[in-house]
C-alpha cells in the first residue's frame, strides 16, 4: 500500500496528527501546527490519497482513506495519538476513531457531522475541471478562469493553493481533478458503523456554518460518541481554523491539555 506524504513539525513526545478537508492539503495547518509543536507535540499535517503531495487513486472512498491513516501510523510507529480532522479529513477521522479506537487518545472533529451530504461542490469542482494549463501558464489566468465559477475571493485563494509547477512553464493542480470531480457522493457519505467511540471527542461547529446543526446533529453524533462535547466558535464560518484562528486554538489547547 503506498504511504500517505506529510510535514511533521515538533519533536514532542505525543503525536498529534491533522486531517485536511476536500481540496485542501495538510499544509492549510501548518501556522497552528507551528503553535502546536510549541506546546509539546509531534504535529502530522497528513495529505490525503488524491490530494496534496500525496499518491493519485482512481479509487476513492473513506473506508480507503481509513486503511491509508492506519498504514501511515504503522510506518511512523504510531501506536496512539490526538486525531484532528476538518470537514472530509473529519469524516475520516470518524472512521478511524470508530474501527480503530486503540489508536486514538482523543478525536477533535471540525465542522461536520456523521450524517449523509449532498454533493454540493459542482460549481467549484466544474471550476477546477475547466483549468486547461496547455492554455494556462499563470496564477493569474487561473483564478481569472476559476472566477467564471467560484464568486467568493477567498474560496478561489483556498483552491488556487493546489497550483504548482509541473515543470518549467508547466502548470498543474496537485488535487487529482479527474477522480474528485465525480467524488461528490463518496464525500458525502454517512457514517455507517455498528461501532461507538467511548473516548473523549470534541466537535468544533463554525457558528456561521450550515454544516452541523447543533440541535439537530446531537443525537447523531452522540450515538457514535457519547463523549461529545460541542463547542461553536463564534463568527466563524466552515473554515473555523482560518477564519478564527485564536479562538480555535485556544479552546483545541484548553481541551486537549
Amino acid at each position: 500500500m503506498e504511504l500517505l506524504h506529510s510535514n511533521i513539525i515538533g519533536e514532542g513526545e505525543k503525536n498529534l496528527l491533522i486531517l485536511h478537508g476536500f481540496l485542501g492539503m495538510g499544509d492549510n495547518w501548518k501556522t497552528h501546527a507551528k503553535n502546536l509543536a510549541v506546546k509539546g507535540y509531534r504535529v502530522h499535517l497528513i495529505d490525503q490519497r488524491n490530494h496534496g503531495r500525496s499518491f493519485w487513486s482512481v479509487d476513492f472512498s473513506y473506508q480507503l482513506m481509513v486503511e491509508d491513516l492506519k498504514t501511515y501510523m504503522y510506518h511512523h510507529k504510531i501506536t496512539s495519538a490526538v486525531l484532528l480532522g476538518h470537514s472530509m479529513g473529519g469524516k475520516t477521522a470518524m472512521n478511524f476513531a470508530l474501527k480503530y479506537s486503540q489508536f486514538v487518545d482523543q478525536l477533535i472533529i471540525v465542522d461536520i457531522s456523521p450524517r449523509y451530504y449532498a454533493p454540493h461542490h459542482q460549481n467549484i469542482l466544474k471550476g477546477l475541471a475547466s483549468l486547461d494549463f496547455e492554455f494556462i501558464n499563470s496564477r493569474k489566468g487561473a483564478e481569472e478562469q476559476l472566477s467564471h465559477y467560484v464568486i467568493d475571493f477567498g474560496t478561489r485563494q483556498f483552491l488556487l493553493k493546489n497550483l504548482h509547477w509541473v515543470e518549467d512553464g508547466k502548470l498543474g493542480l496537485r488535487i487529482n481533478i479527474d477522480v474528485l470531480k465525480n467524488s461528490g457522493e463518496a464525500i458525502g457519505q454517512a457514517i455507517n458503523s455498528d461501532k461507538v467511540f467511548e473516548k473523549p471527542s470534541l466537535f468544533m461547529i463554525g457558528a456561521n456554518s450550515d454544516y452541523v446543526d447543533k440541535s439537530t446533529d446531537h443525537q447523531t453524533i452522540i450515538s457514535y460518541f457519547p463523549k461529545a462535547e460541542m463547542v461553536e466558535i463564534k463568527g466563524a464560518g466552515h473554515w473555523i481554523h482560518a477564519e478564527q484562528p485564536k479562538l480555535f486554538f485556544d479552546h483545541l489547547i484548553s481541551w486537549i491539555g
